[in-house]
């Protein structure tokens, strides 16, 4: 039968859309739901995530039977922070076999991007729409928002004329006494320098978004793939922040009363996951979840280890056994060695897809 390639539109059909990685993954002993109070409002226009976006959500039936999804982004923001006309795929789902849906559906969403003005599509990286796909670690539970992609993914979008475009590390940290005592020094040596590290939590609302906001944009400015943040989109992340239990465990660095630091780190909420029959979660996959940066002023001061210190050590105190560093760029030297510094070693690898339009259409 052939394949049929549609673009949902109404709710019944965007609410299956959404629900379709519940379907592709519930071969997995442990796994997280999809997120459909972020993406449902995403893909029907409601979100602050849609500010400066176009979207095409793009379904493949076969045999009546939804088999592969994608959503095709032309994002302004993006194109116009690095000056150029790169187009975005996200949420990229498909069923085991579905070979020729997946080239169908990357046809369709490269075919709308290319009308549109766009050179090439990045598919799997763009906060917090999307994250890069495993290579390796396909057994145990990431830390939430990561993917838990099938490994078969990578020979579907190879097939449908990908390029690896960028690679990540995830770090993990095994708690000991050893880390404690380092981080509760690295808190005290920055202190020491002058620096205040201050808990999410004793910040005023307004001001804590504002200034998150602003040392985020500055410390991304020039890092690969960053999409600059919106009040509004700030604002509903620092609401899902909460939400977890973050602003217990996340901080601002200011300096003589100015930010110059920031760093977001969720809670474990491993039992949010949905497990099959006698799957049990173990230590090492109770983890949080961490974002960081840090003004270039305030670099290399110790800034960045006292605000992930003061995390973890909030996240020990609690009983964490394990924590996560979560992604880093394959070359973002500071960031690794931080990581290291914290006593994370890699646990997992992660890869951006990149499919350029001349090279696949134009010869």
């Amino acid at each position: 039968m052939a394949i049929r390639i549609e673009v949902p539109e109404d709710n019944a059909s965007l609410t299956e859309f959404v629900g379709f990685h519940d379907r592709v993954y519930a071969y997995r002993g442990a796994r997280w739901p999809a997120s459909a109070e972020i993406e449902l409002p995403f893909l029907m226009g409601q979100s602050p995530f849609c500010e400066g976006r176009t979207i095409r959500p793009i379904a493949a039936r076969d045999g009546g039977e939804l088999v592969a999804r994608a959503v095709a982004i032309v994002d302004e923001r993006y194109c116009r922070h690095w000056n150029e006309r790169l187009g975005h795929v996200v949420m990229f789902e498909a069923t085991p076999g579905a070979r020729e849906a997946v080239k169908l559906v990357m046809d369709e969403a490269c075919r709308w991007l290319e009308s549109r003005g766009t050179i090439a599509a990045r598919v799997g990286d763009l906060f917090p729409l999307d994250f890069p796909f495993v290579i390796d670690e396909y057994e145990l539970l990431p830390p939430n928002l990561l993917r838990q992609n099938p490994d078969y993914y990578h020979s579907l979008l190879k097939d449908a004329g990908c390029e690896t475009e960028k690679g990540m590390v995830d770090y993990k940290i095994e708690v000991t006494a050893e880390l404690v005592a380092r981080y509760e020094s690295a808190l005290e040596a920055a202190r020491r320098a002058g620096f205040e590290i201050v808990p999410a939590k004793e910040i005023a609302n307004d001001r804590r978004v504002a200034d998150f906001i602003d040392v985020m944009n500055d410390a991304f400015k020039r890092h690969w793939g960053h999409v600059p943040t919106t009040r509004e989109e700030g604002t509903l992340f620092d609401a899902m922040l909460a939400f977890s239990g973050g602003h217990e465990t996340s901080v601002m660095a200011y300096r003589e009363g100015a930010a110059v630091g920031a760093l977001f780190v969720t809670p474990d909420v491993s039992s949010a996951a949905i497990l099959e029959s006698g799957r049990k979660i173990a230590e090492s996959e109770k983890l949080n979840t961490l974002g960081i940066g840090v003004r270039e002023a305030a670099r290399g001061r110790g800034v960045n280890l006292a605000m992930a210190s003061y995390a973890f050590l909030q996240l020990i105190g609690n009983g964490a056994k394990y924590l996560s560093y979560t992604l880093v760029l394959d070359d973002n030297w500071p960031s690794r060695r931080t990581a290291e510094k914290l006593g994370a070693k890699v646990c997992a690898n992660y890869v951006v897809y990149r499919r350029n339009f001349r090279a696949r259409w134009h010869g």
